[in-house]
């Protein structure tokens, strides 16, 4: 098949996903808001159920639900009818996703949560169905077809479904007030959570702190900045930084000048250098140093030279 075609398939099946999408928005109403106050209202889990492609989506809303503020558990609805019915407990609320809402599992699980008396939550393709007629609040997911050409593989129906989990978590979020340091709250390995609470200190407090007077002589600054390590040394005078010298620094000097024996710091160094302090977050230190396009930065702490932070103590933590 010639690449041409490949490709226009592709966009022929992110048209059609788009536009389910799109179409979505307008089927957002009451039963939405509804299902959101009850949900603020709970002092209780989700419980987010489906079976097939449907549940694969239910993990995911799970997983965003959490991280965003709302409680939730995964329950397969298969799992559901053969002993994991004890996952549900008074109180909370269930919400099942389908396409059809007509699965024989579906038929059999949804007349138990009702007895049980949890409110029910329908993300459904099918407003008609038997799910639907049974819920308390219906999110309509349904759309016009699927992106398959044969109208058969779950495509953008799935997209439906999982947009229309998307939608009720950030609205629960918002709603909650969940901030971005409640976010690094929940994420605290990933790379996300480090660009929200990692902060500058976290990472230069195990560096050494290099520093030289700006008298010292080439021989000591060099030493310094071999032996701590970090491709630089502060410069200081009272407690005051006056400059830095970067390993880039002195071998420009030895470049330009044929007998370095005589310079001293103050002849070599950069004056005015960027500084930051330590309670800053390490990703702002990362903005920083590629809009200045260096690779260290003096660290700054009560208004005394504390460290140095480099670009690779960022990097390590996987803060891009």
């Amino acid at each position: 098949m010639p690449k041409a075609q490949l490709k226009q398939i592709a966009q022929r099946v992110i048209a059609e996903e788009a536009e389910a999408i799109l179409k979505l928005s307008e089927r957002i109403n009451d039963d939405f808001a509804d299902a959101v106050e009850v949900i603020l209202k709970s002092e209780r889990r989700l419980i987010v159920t489906g079976i097939g492609k449907s549940a694969n989506i239910a993990t995911k809303i799970v997983a965003t639900l959490n991280s965003t503020g709302t409680p939730s558990v995964f329950m397969h609805a298969a799992d559901a009818i053969h002993g994991d019915l004890g996952i549900i407990q008074p109180g909370d609320i269930v919400m099942c996703i389908s396409k059809s809402g007509n699965t024989p599992e579906i038929k059999v699980l949804i007349p138990i949560v009702k007895s049980m008396g949890n409110k029910l939550i329908a993300n459904v393709g099918n407003v008609e169905s038997f799910l639907a007629k049974n819920a308390d609040f219906v999110l309509n997911s349904s759309v016009d077809k699927e992106a398959c050409p044969n109208n058969l593989a779950p495509t953008s129906s799935t997209t439906a479904q999982l947009v229309m989990g998307d939608a009720l978590a950030v609205a629960l979020q918002e709603m909650r007030g969940f901030t971005d340091q409640d976010f690094a709250k929940y994420h605290p390995g990933g790379a996300l959570g480090k660009q929200l609470y990692l902060r500058v200190e976290d990472l230069c407090i195990h560096n050494q702190v290099p520093k030289v007077s700006p008298e010292a002589g080439i021989r000591e600054i060099l030493l310094e900045i071999s032996e701590k390590r970090l491709g630089a040394t502060a410069v200081i005078d009272n407690d005051n930084i006056v400059g830095i010298i970067t390993d880039g620094d002195i071998r420009r000097t030895m470049q330009n000048h044929s007998d370095v024996s005589r310079l001293i710091a103050k002849d070599i160094m950069g004056k005015g250098p960027k500084t930051i302090n330590a309670e800053t977050l390490a990703v702002e230190a990362l903005h920083l140093m590629k809009e200045k396009n260096i690779t260290q930065l003096l660290v700054e702490k009560n208004h005394q030279y504390f460290g140095v932070i480099h670009l690779h103590d960022i990097l390590r933590e996987g803060i891009l």
